[in-house]
């Protein structure tokens, strides 16, 4: 979670919703409760998130999938609309190079965010997301990416 004030960024909270072993539905209803409740403290005006890649793993993508869906669905059960970046649009936004290391788009959240220290994978990830968001995705400013794709930095 960042906060936008002009053209600045600053951090406000990360973390990530831990589920143990068991059944997938009791899983996806603790990621659900978990971000419904995160929502409701901190009141975001706006929603980024990743788009599924396709793994090498099948069961794994669907199992991201779904909890993907359970993370938008507690987006839009609080009237927030959902941007959704590739990872290629989140890494060219925020490192200038959309086939960049993980931890050269780590380093750039710490940068850009100045923070005393560097955030994990998945949170850096999460961190990176809403900068691409912020920022307009791809640096297009206030247009609205929402609905449309993204093709080499431009809408189409």
């Amino acid at each position: 979670m960042i906060d936008k004030n002009g053209s600045s960024l600053t951090y406000v909270s990360s973390g990530s919703v831990k589920t143990s072993e068991g059944e997938l539905p009791f899983r996806l209803k603790l990621i659900l409760d978990n971000l419904s409740e995160i929502i409701a403290r901190y009141r975001p005006q706006h929603v980024s998130i990743e788009q599924v890649f396709v793994n090498i793993n099948p069961k794994s993508t669907l199992l991201l999938g779904q909890a993907r869906g359970a993370a938008i669905c507690a987006a839009v059960m609080n009237n927030l609309m959902v941007a959704e970046y590739t990872a290629l649009q989140i890494k060219q936004a925020v490192v200038g190079n959309g086939h960049a290391k993980k931890d050269q788009v780590q380093e750039m959240v710490v940068r850009l965010l100045k923070l005393s220290g560097s955030p994990g994978a998945d949170a850096a990830d999460a961190l990176a997301c809403a900068i691409c968001h912020a920022n307009g995705g791809l640096g297009l400013g206030k247009i609205a990416t929402i609905g449309y794709r993204m093709k080499r930095g431009r809408l189409v």
